[in-house]
């Protein structure tokens, strides 16, 4: 590489560099303040109210079998033994097929009714928080780089002001991981609803799987509340830290008589 190259590297260097810094100042002062109050308002809006969690609750599209169907089923099934099992008594046939019953349950080829949909009112709300938890964290890793740039070079005493930089550093590392782990918290919920929506199908007549899945999605509607306010909060402690100290993330040694607050 010649010196000229290595000039030309070093300059876009150099301009990443002031792109982050600029990028991440602004984030901080205007769009922080901005989002914080949009999450707060969001709060507030009669969605994510909790006096209409009744709206939460969503019919899974799985009807209960009528009682004769299991009379017919019961009475092929009898047919069934007799026809393999001439040898076995009448009582012996029916024996097994209740065992049979009580340990695989009802076969499930396809569902009388098509799809058993997601619940639309918590889909509507995880369209809602998921892109704004994706802004989060690109976010904190903007700050998080922007400081890590205006880390000065180690050198003994006058380190007030890289502490400032280390300590708002991990607080935004913090808000980093967190923010990551709503992520797992959205596809396990579905993973268990799916389980439980599984559940009803293979065993209809069972009131409490039906219950069950009632449980989740009231669960899951009141984390993503808390995932809102987590949010909210997030953007309104970043703000006010980094605000506070930002003379002294800037230029950490410029002085040593300030204090972070």
């Amino acid at each position: 590489m010649t010196e000229q190259d290595m000039a030309s590297l070093d300059q876009e260097v150099q301009d990443f560099r002031g792109r982050i810094k600029k990028e991440a100042e602004q984030t901080v002062l205007k769009r922080f303040p901005r989002v914080m109050l949009e999450l707060d308002t969001l709060l507030n809006t009669e969605q994510f109210s909790l006096k209409n969690l009744t709206k939460v609750k969503s019919d899974p599209n799985i009807p209960v079998p009528p009682p004769g169907d299991l009379i017919d089923s019961e009475a092929n099934e009898d047919s069934a033994i007799n026809t393999n099992h001439m040898n076995h008594s009448k009582k012996r046939k029916l024996s097994n097929f209740h065992e049979v019953t009580q340990v695989s349950g009802t076969k499930v080829l396809a569902l009388p009714n098509g799809v058993s949909p997601c619940n639309p009112f918590i889909s509507e709300i995880v369209s809602i928080v998921k892109p704004r938890v994706i802004q989060l964290v690109e976010d904190a890793n903007t700050i998080k780089m922007w400081i890590l740039f205006l880390i000065p070079r180690i050198e003994d005493g006058n380190n007030f002001g890289v502490s400032i930089q280390e300590d708002t550093l991990g607080e935004v590392r913090t808000v980093e991981q967190e923010a990551a782990t709503y992520f797992d918290q959205v596809s396990r919920y579905y993973i268990s609803r799916g389980k439980i929506v599984a559940k009803i199908a293979k065993y209809p007549h069972v009131e409490d799987f039906r219950r069950t899945l009632e449980e989740i999605d009231e669960k899951e509607f009141l984390s993503l509340r808390l995932v809102v306010c987590e949010l909210r909060n997030h953007y309104a402690t970043l703000h006010d830290m980094i605000v506070k100290n930002l003379e002294k993330i800037k230029k950490p040694r410029n002085s040593n008589t300030d204090n972070m607050y």
